[in-house]
């Protein structure tokens, strides 16, 4: 037994075991110590080298900048009613960047409220577009009390889900402006590409931009500088409180000529059939009303148009979204008369002692073709100019054009702006067409013809003005030569928009009070096509009639409205201004497929005159 005991004692090294463990003791320690001074750099790095990066980061987790969006600038008529307002609208947005799944949050606020595809659709489009971090995006516009109600009692559920308060743009006059003042719509995706890094900060703060009419022309004085607050933020997003703001700047209001009550006149006049009117103030250019007749409500656009409304809206045969008034082309009859009436007394073609025989159509020299006039059987012998202005004589300007020549025709046409843009402050303005030699060569590869200047002469062929240009054209005439350019505005918050004077029309005052006098005749002559809007007036007025084939007519047949679809009928039309002694405002009217410029044009004007001078 001892000798066992003395062998297992030979066996337990003490001294090895020591070594050992201290070894791992030592490598212990040094493994703790590394890690010891791991956290300690990584503590340095964090509380020292980048504190500030680090610092700032978490900031930015916390405290955001929100943009705060201007006020957008009211638009008022002459009277100072209300065309363009803004009301408080809540709306509901979601900030992609704290919802962890956002086709689920939408399923569950489409349990609380009604979402439908449309909005959905246009959410993902806003999601999809460019944006900053944590901007909210709406997706239902103008919530119920109800609705928000609903909201407000899942607020815990629904996190990055927000009810923002903004201000919504509200036409109160609803149709009555469609066209002039037109509409804001959403920021769609063409749009957003065209913005630079400056424009999409402007924007940053709304959703919103003028699409047409002065919301689009104006849209820069309109939408004013967006303002910037610093928000703090708990980890759910939601808001704990303001840290710094600073406000933005409203936009500018718009002051207009337009005429709330003369527009409503000239609306009921139209009744409800398609076609333009204009009016215009002589000694401004001033538009006091511009009637594109049929209408829509602008409204509709402005959070977002239902499919089935804007099908409605786009498919109508009626146009409604046309602005007839300086988009719509039409061949001006007759009404341009008075022009080349004074054109030819000014280059001598005609004085006031040429007469001509009317049997009732005029033709060229070895041409078959037969240029007829309105009236069967003519207007008899003696046709001087005056007569032919004050009966609308076609065969007179028939003779007139062919000695007066397309050479001569055109600049003096040009001059009233035939042709031309006028200029006025809206977009998509379209041009017309005054046609010359060299028109003709560049647009068609053919020669002018002398029946070319015929068809001219009474506003017919190839000639196309846009109600506004006739508008124009008659202010000219009423004011003895001044063409001033067309506007809308009056005045830009307390800045005033300037007169422009585009051209000054020279012509002696013995012709233009020559023309003047046979345009007067047309309304209170014995003979007169306007004569019948003269009864029971107060005061002298001056106008011209006009009729335009909407389809040709067969040499060896005659206009028969009861054998053409009501499309095809005629369109009528009718320029003038008042009062005689001292124009104060000049009209132009037509009534698509109207058929007779006096029984359908004329008594329009007559309302819009007496309602802008008698009525006080």
């Amino acid at each position: 037994m001892n000798w066992a005991g003395t062998e297992i004692r030979q066996f337990k090294d003490h001294a090895g075991e020591a070594r050992k463990i201290g070894l791992r003791l030592t490598i212990a320690f040094s493994f703790v110590s590394l890690i010891f001074l791991v956290l300690v750099l990584r503590f340095y790095s964090l509380q020292v080298t980048h504190h500030e990066d680090y610092a700032t980061q978490s900031d930015r987790n916390r405290i955001h900048i929100r943009p705060i969006p201007p006020n957008r600038g009211l638009i008022f008529d002459s009277r100072g009613q209300l065309l363009a307002d803004n009301r408080p609208s809540f709306n509901l947005s979601v900030i992609k960047e704290r919802v962890d799944d956002l086709d689920a949050t939408l399923a569950k606020l489409s349990t609380l409220i009604e979402i439908s595809e449309r909005d959905k659709e246009n959410f993902y489009k806003l999601v999809r577009q460019r944006r900053r971090p944590f901007e909210a995006v709406p997706l239902r516009l103008r919530l119920s009390e109800e609705e928000i109600s609903r909201i407000a009692v899942h607020e815990f559920e629904l996190q990055g889900v927000e009810i923002d308060a903004e201000l919504t743009r509200h036409y109160p006059q609803g149709e009555l402006f469609a066209h002039t003042i037109g509409y804001v719509g959403r920021i769609n995706e063409k749009e957003l590409s065209g913005f630079d890094e400056d424009t999409y900060k402007r924007y940053s703060g709304t959703h919103s931009i003028g699409k047409i009419g002065l919301e689009k022309y104006y849209e820069n004085m309109l939408l004013g500088s967006v303002g910037s607050e610093h928000i703090e933020t708990n980890a759910h997003g939601r808001v704990l409180r303001s840290l710094e703001r600073y406000d933005p700047e409203p936009g500018q209001d718009l002051y207009l000529f337009l005429d709330s009550d003369l527009q409503k006149v000239a609306t009921e006049a139209m009744a409800g059939r398609r076609g333009s009117i204009v009016a215009i103030e002589v000694e401004t250019g001033g538009v006091l009303a511009m009637v594109s007749s049929p209408s829509y409500d602008p409204n509709l656009f402005v959070s977002g148009i239902s499919l089935r409304d804007y099908r409605a809206l786009n498919k109508s045969r009626d146009l409604p979204l046309f602005n007839r008034s300086i988009q719509g082309q039409y061949p001006p009859g007759s009404t341009i008369k008075p022009l080349l009436g004074l054109g030819g007394l000014e280059n001598q073609t005609v004085n006031f002692h040429t007469r001509i025989y009317d049997p009732g159509f005029y033709q060229l020299e070895n041409d078959e073709r037969v240029y007829r006039d309105w009236k069967k059987g003519g207007h008899g012998n003696n046709i001087d100019l005056y007569t032919a202005i004050v009966q609308s004589c076609d065969t007179y300007f028939y003779d007139m054009a062919f000695r007066m020549g397309v050479d001569k025709i055109h600049p003096f046409g040009a001059q009233f702006g035939l042709g031309q843009r006028t200029g006025i402050d809206l977009p998509s303005e379209r041009a017309g067409l005054w046609p010359s030699r060299a028109w003709k060569r560049g647009a068609r590869g053919m020669p002018w013809f002398p029946g070319d200047s015929l068809n001219i002469s009474i506003g017919q062929g190839d000639v196309l003005t846009t109600p506004l240009q006739l508008a124009v054209l008659t202010a000219t005439l009423a004011s003895k030569g001044k063409h001033i350019k067309p506007r809308l505005v009056k005045t830009m918050g307390d800045q005033e928009t300037p007169l422009n004077m585009v051209n000054f029309v020279i012509a002696s005052d013995t012709n233009w009070d020559y023309m003047h006098r046979a345009m007067k005749d047309v309304v209170h002559g014995a003979r007169g096509t306007a004569k019948r809007i003269a009864r029971r007036v107060k005061y002298l007025m001056a106008g011209k009639t006009g009729t335009a084939q909407v389809v040709g007519i067969a040499q060896d047949a005659e206009y028969d409205a009861s054998k053409l679809d009501d499309r095809h009928w005629d369109h009528a039309l009718y320029i003038g201004f008042a009062p005689f002694e001292s124009p104060k405002i000049a009209v132009a009217i037509i009534v698509e497929n109207g058929e007779h410029g006096s029984s359908a044009a004329a008594p329009i004007a007559r309302e819009i005159f007496d309602k802008y001078l008698l009525d006080d």
